[in-house]
C-alpha cells in the first residue's frame, strides 16, 4: 500500500469537505474556497473528521495516483486554514522591488522595470527593497507565481546576482584568473 495515500487526512475544526460526483472535492475553511476534480478511479470518502482515499487494486498508475490525491486533498486543507507562502530574495546592485496597488515593480538591471499583476487568489509583499513573499491558499498557484517571479532574472553563479528563493543556495563558480 501507498505510505502516503493510506495516512488519513484530519480535517480541523471549521474546515467542510464536500466529494461531488465525478470526484470533485469542494474544501471550505477560514481563508477560502478550493475545488478541484481529482482521478475518478479513486475513491474519496469523508468518515467523520477525516478524509480517507483507497484505490480500486494495485495497477502502477493506481498506486501512483493513490498518494498524488491524498496529498492534494490534504494540501487544500491546509491551504484553507493556514495558507502558503514563498520568500523571494533579489540580490545585485542596483535590483530593488516595489509594489502599488497589485502591480509588482522589479528593477533587475534591464533598460525598463519589469511589471507583474498580482494573479487572482494571490497576494505579494514586499519586506524591504529586495524581499517578494507570494501568499496565497492555492499551493499550485503560490509556487507557479513565484517561479514566474524568479524566472525575470534568474541567479547567476559567478555573482550571485538575481531572484531566488529565501531557501535556496547557489552553487558558486570561480570566474576566470589573469595570465601573469
Amino acid at each position: 500500500m501507498s505510505r502516503i495515500g493510506r495516512m488519513p487526512i484530519a480535517i480541523p475544526a471549521g474546515v467542510t469537505v464536500e466529494v461531488a460526483e465525478n470526484n470533485k472535492v469542494t474544501v471550505k475553511g477560514p481563508k477560502g474556497t478550493l475545488a478541484r476534480v481529482l482521478p475518478v478511479e479513486m475513491e474519496i470518502k469523508t468518515e467523520g473528521a477525516e478524509v480517507i482515499v483507497s484505490r480500486p487494486n494495485d495497477l502502477k498508475k493506481m498506486k501512483s495516483l493513490h498518494g498524488l490525491t491524498r496529498t492534494l486533498i490534504n494540501n487544500m486543507v491546509l491551504g484553507v486554514t493556514q495558507g502558503f507562502e514563498k520568500k523571494l530574495e533579489v540580490n545585485g546592485v542596483g535590483y530593488r522591488v516595489g509594489k502599488s496597488g497589485k502591480k509588482l515593480t522589479l528593477n533587475l538591471g534591464y533598460s525598463h522595470p519589469v511589471e507583474m499583476e498580482d494573479p487572482e487568489g494571490i497576494e505579494t509583499v514586499v519586506e524591504g527593497q529586495n524581499v517578494i513573499v507570494v501568499k496565497g491558499i492555492d499551493k499550485e498557484k503560490v509556487g507557479q507565481f513565484a517561479a514566474e517571479i524568479r524566472d525575470k532574472r534568474r541567479p547567476e553563479p559567478y555573482k550571485g546576482k538575481g531572484i531566488k528563493y529565501a531557501d535556496e543556495t547557489i552553487r558558486r563558480k570561480v570566474g576566470k584568473t589573469g595570465k601573469k
